[in-house]
């Protein structure tokens, strides 16, 4: 196995990281990345099997806490319940919970609160110049999960904050510090979502949270502490990944600069398809050997940990060609985006919705939008999204 090295916190690679993934997307092999210390796969076809095998799987096999881990106390709680982290038969039952009110069905009875929505948020806007993933991409996506939950919208503001320090835990740039800081800011999270769900047992509504609640009391055994994690995680995944999605496919569609045909209805699926395949918002995701296992003449002991590259996944040449070319009139196909297997993301359908509908509105509302300078993608490997995307609506 090809010993590779790149510090992913370095300034090169954060703003394109698909110069790095090219020398090892289009090879059936392992890579062991020396900073991750772990076996890596780019290719497309690998990462589809891997998701699928369940010799493979997101749950540690040891929950003990380390000594030094006592300033992750509240995180880690936390996390010892998130659906997530979990394999079956405790992933089965939190998901199964979970899509009985996450269905498709319920998803797109919210199509026209988003456009609503996105119509107010737009119509917001103080000025000409204005940064576009502040003050409409960020807002959007948060706003949309506290109504599907159930959270006041006044607590926006809150959860953004909460979920931006959470996710730090997940990203290349961790420190102590900022360890201290997630784990605080869980700590503030839990405490908010313990009241409220008490406040829910005795108001219960037409929500998320009101179903999960009731699914509980039926005898389903969902725990106080699976609850809190459950919804935390809706709260975090329901809007993280989608902020980075509308942000770098506005600025993918904008660095396009061809006529706008492809936000019209015929295209705008193809369109969105393109988007979580070209610039998708999470890049690495790991699995844990739950066996001995032979794959690519690696042999992996149980416990090892593996990296799935899926920001890579998408530029293999061998399933895309031209890969690295933005072509928003490609026929649909696949992508590993939101995963696959069993894992595969319970907010897909909403993220997409999000993306069907936002982005054709903006476009439609400011046709001669532009940009203002080059954007910059934050320092958030295994995420990848943009430090701000300042646009003028008029010229």
């Amino acid at each position: 196995m090809q010993l590779i090295s790149q510090n992913p916190t370095d300034k090169d690679f954060i703003q394109n990281p698909y110069k790095f993934y090219k020398n090892f997307v289009s090879n059936d092999c392992l890579y062991f990345w020396h900073e991750y210390n772990m076996p890596a796969v780019f290719d497309y076809a690998g990462q589809e099997m891997l998701f699928k095998d369940n010799r493979f799987g997101r749950e540690k096999l040891e929950n003990r806490s380390k000594d030094n881990e006592k300033h992750l106390i509240d995180f880690n709680n936390l996390e010892k319940n998130s659906m997530l982290e979990l394999e079956p038969p405790k992933h089965t039952r939190l998901r199964g919970l979970v899509l009985r009110a996450f269905t498709t069905r319920k998803i797109n009875t919210l199509q026209p609160e988003i456009v609503a929505l996105s119509h107010k948020l737009l119509d917001d806007l103080k000025s000409e110049n204005v940064d576009i993933l502040k003050e409409f991409a960020t807002l959007l996506p948060v706003i949309v999960i506290a109504r599907l939950l159930g959270v006041p919208e006044t607590m926006a503001k809150n959860l953004l904050s909460w979920s931006n320090d959470m996710v730090m835990m997940y990203q290349a740039r961790r420190t102590r510090e900022l360890e201290i800081q997630a784990n605080s800011s869980t700590k503030e999270f839990v405490n908010f979502m313990e009241k409220y769900i008490e406040e829910k047992r005795y108001r219960p509504e037409d929500d998320l949270i009101s179903h999960l609640i009731a699914a509980e009391e039926e005898g389903e055994k969902l725990t106080k502490d699976e609850l809190i994690s459950t919804c935390i995680l809706l709260l975090n995944a329901g809007h993280e990944a989608t902020v980075h999605t509308l942000g770098n496919g506005i600025k993918a569609i904008l660095e396009y600069g061809e006529e706008k045909t492809c936000l019209s209805p015929k295209f705008i699926n193809a369109t969105v398809e393109e988007i979580l395949r070209y610039d998708p918002p999470l890049h690495i995701f790991t699995r844990y050997a739950y066996e001995e296992i032979i794959f690519r003449n690696h042999q992996f002991k149980c416990g090892d940990e593996v990296a799935l590259v899926i920001g890579a996944a998408g530029r293999d040449e061998r399933y895309w060609k031209s890969a690295d070319n933005f072509n928003p009139f490609r026929p649909i196909k696949k992508n590993l985006s939101f995963g696959s297997g069993i894992h595969f993301c319970v907010g897909a359908p909403l993220a997409r919705l999000e993306l069907l509908t936002a982005i054709p509105i903006l476009f439609e509302k400011f046709p001669k939008i532009t940009l203002i300078d080059k954007p910059l993608y934050s320092n958030l490997y295994h995420f990848h999204g943009l430090c701000e995307l300042n646009v003028s609506l008029k010229n």
